[in-house]
């Protein structure tokens, strides 16, 4: 039976496939950081619109530190498929304090340099400001940085070998999969 992964790569268009499976812990790093990007909207708007109202970078800073705990769990178990080391996780958490921090920055400057607040702005444009400089900004920087920093000092293992011109390698059974699915044109 073949696995998730495989269901998934089959339904995409074949041409698009050895891409896919070259880049595949990249792939699925975005998958975690899209699933975690969710989460931390979710939480941050819940928290800004009732218990930490008036304090956006609050609100923010703890729902990127949910998803992170979330994000580390996903990357070492799926995307990096990573044993738990005492090490990496240090280091995952140490990167990720970083990248929460980095994070926060484009929210700080668009309110308290910027002042793209209240009374200076509308509500509506405040928090579209909000959304725009903490959520798309600063999260778009900090994933750039997570993945460069994950790859160099948490997951340093488990370095994909570099491509050499050759086809990237597919899992046995997906090949197989494929080609039995495959039925020769008639002329």
């Amino acid at each position: 039976m073949p696995s998730p992964t495989q269901r998934v790569l089959a339904r995409v268009p074949a041409r698009l496939r050895p891409f896919l499976v070259r880049h595949r812990r990249l792939v699925k790093f975005l998958l975690v950081g899209g699933t975690c990007f969710a989460l931390t909207t979710v939480i941050n708007f819940e928290l800004k619109f009732t218990v930490l109202a008036h304090k956006p970078v609050v609100a923010l800073t703890v729902a990127t530190v949910i998803a992170t705990v979330v994000s580390y769990v996903l990357n070492r178990q799926w995307a990096f498929r990573a044993g738990g080391r005492q090490r990496e996780a240090l280091l995952f958490f140490l990167v990720s304090a970083v990248a929460i921090g980095v994070n926060d920055v484009p929210l700080v400057i668009s309110r308290y340099v910027l002042d793209l607040r209240e009374p200076y702005v509308s509500s509506f444009v405040q928090e579209v400001a909000d959304f725009l400089s903490g959520m798309i900004v600063g999260t778009f920087v900090a994933m750039l940085f997570r993945f460069w920093a994950m790859q160099r000092w948490v997951f340093t293992r488990l370095a994909e070998p570099a491509v050499t011109g050759a086809q990237p390698s597919v899992d046995p059974g997906y090949a197989a999969h494929e080609a039995s699915r495959e039925t020769p044109r008639a002329r």
